[in-house]
């Protein structure tokens, strides 16, 4: 029986030769573009951070708000996107191209309603960060170090979300080399010119953190132009684009259900990292200092986070793909295969991520005790890491099918169901120091991942969308 079983197991949880040599085309040239964009943001903290920690933590601050934006951009275009890795299985290029469309539709509707917000309420918006116990100097000096920030990266909106409606279509049609250097170049030229304009270097003028700002704005500049111009270059090659501009019409049909399945995935980006921005406001309530270590936490563990974070590209392209050519059997095997080797290859990154917890923060100008709360909080992030990896692989499988409404309420519906109350109460009711507060709210992870093996068992996620007669009447 136990031999039986192992044998069972190994066929479910491993893959073939010819597997893994699809999920390295797929994910290595992600995991190289998200580990060098991770290296480089690292850096660029690094650099803010000797600037002064209430320059970090303003950084910090407002990147936590548009860290709401970029994800509501990744979830407005993932509508689409869902239907276009299915086009793209089917080998269908008006398909793609439609969902290229319609991803241009929404990327402006929610640049205009970003904009506006960010322009009529940014004091308000930066100053529920400030702990009531802030001296009046202190806040005062976060909040204009926060302004100056915030309004050169609105510059960098636009071009931002053209990159992503570019580089999301090319993913999804299997080309991720391209989005990868050209995120490599644009990542360069983000470092390089943080170091100039952040330190005055070489002639340049010292501007601390409005030099960051230019510095990220200027970078989203080049990484879209790169895109576009060498798919167009290449459009021989990426046919979806051949006509792409010639008309903004799509079938009514395609529109009204990319809105169905993917206003859900939409408002559950937004509903998430507005949820992570609800947190982290939980954990200021502790002191700025606590706002700097998390920013010293969240930006060196994103470093080690990216092999799991590019597993969720390869489970959103291989299962949706074989969803779309109805190899049902082949979408569902490669779930679990890919679920297998995402935690497997984040043991690996996890232990890491505890070895070198100890050593990373004390590269941080900043005062010792944020360094050392930073410290435990990575080490707190290093024995979550394969629960978060299994979560992740859990998320994207659920949406490969288009079951939008459930990815919702697994991912969202988790965050401000259960993360967002038990942080609240442990910050504002209880004495409980951050670490320990931060460690209790991580370790709900577990329930998440539970609550996605049973889903992903039933096996209810598993539909072909773009198939007329299996989706005509079906509700999300």
């Amino acid at each position: 029986m136990k031999e039986r079983l192992g044998v069972r197991l190994r066929r479910n949880l491993i893959g073939d030769r010819a597997f893994y040599q699809t999920v390295i085309a797929i994910v290595v040239p992600i995991i190289i573009q998200n580990t060098v964009s991770n290296v480089v943001s690292l850096l660029d903290n690094v650099m803010v951070g000797r600037v002064g920690t209430l320059e970090m933590s303003a950084v910090a601050i407002v990147n936590q708000l548009l860290f709401i934006f970029n994800l509501c951009i990744f979830g407005g275009l993932a509508g689409a996107g869902i239907f276009a890795t299915q086009y793209a299985g089917a080998k269908d290029d008006e398909g793609v191209r439609n969902c290229f469309r319609i991803k241009w539709m929404i990327a402006v509707a929610m640049l205009v309603l970003a904009s506006a917000v960010f322009l009529l309420i940014p004091q308000k918006l930066i100053g529920i960060y400030l702990a009531a116990d802030t001296s009046a100097s202190e806040a005062a000096s976060t909040l204009s170090f926060g302004m100056e920030y915030l309004m050169i990266m609105l510059l960098g909106l636009l071009p931002f979300a053209v990159s992503q409606i570019y580089a999301s279509t090319l993913r999804e049609v299997g080309e991720t080399r391209l989005p990868m250097v050209a995120s490599i170049v644009a990542i360069l030229v983000n470092l390089v010119f943080n170091y100039l304009l952040i330190f005055g270097k070489f002639g340049f003028p010292k501007l601390g953190v409005v030099g960051a700002a230019i510095a990220t704005a200027l970078s989203r500049y080049v990484e879209t132009g790169i895109i576009m111009v060498y798919t167009h270059a290449r459009k021989d090659h990426f046919t979806f684009i051949q006509g792409a501009y010639r008309s903004l019409r799509v079938p009514g049909k395609l529109l009204s259900d990319v809105f169905r399945r993917g206003m859900p995935l939409l408002v559950n980006e937004f509903f998430w990292s507005s949820g992570m921005a609800v947190l982290l406001q939980c954990y200021s309530v502790l002191g700025l200092d606590v706002v700097a270590a998390c920013n010293i936490a969240s930006t060196v563990s994103n470093l080690f986070k990216v092999v799991f974070l590019s597993m969720g590209n390869a489970v959103a392209i291989m299962v949706g793909q074989a969803l779309g050519a109805n190899r049902i059997q082949e979408a569902k095997e490669s779930a679990w295969k890919l679920m297998a080797l995402s935690i497997a290859s984040n043991l690996v990154m996890s232990t890491l991520l505890f070895a070198l917890s100890p050593v990373i923060p004390g590269i941080y100008n900043t005062e010792a005790h944020v360094r050392e709360i930073a410290k435990e909080m990575l080490w707190v992030v290093a024995a979550m890491m394969p629960l978060y990896s299994a979560a992740h692989c859990c998320y994207f499988t659920l949406r490969s099918g288009g079951r939008t409404v459930m990815t919702f309420i697994f991912d969202s519906g988790f965050t401000w169901g259960i993360c967002v109350p038990v942080a609240f109460v442990l910050a504002y009711m209880t004495s409980m120091p951050i670490v320990p507060l931060y460690l209790a709210v991580q370790s709900l992870e577990l329930i998440k991942v539970v609550i996605g093996v049973i889903l992903m068992k039933k096996g209810i996620w598993v539909r072909n969308i773009i198939d007329s007669a299996q989706t005509e009447g079906e509700a999300c």
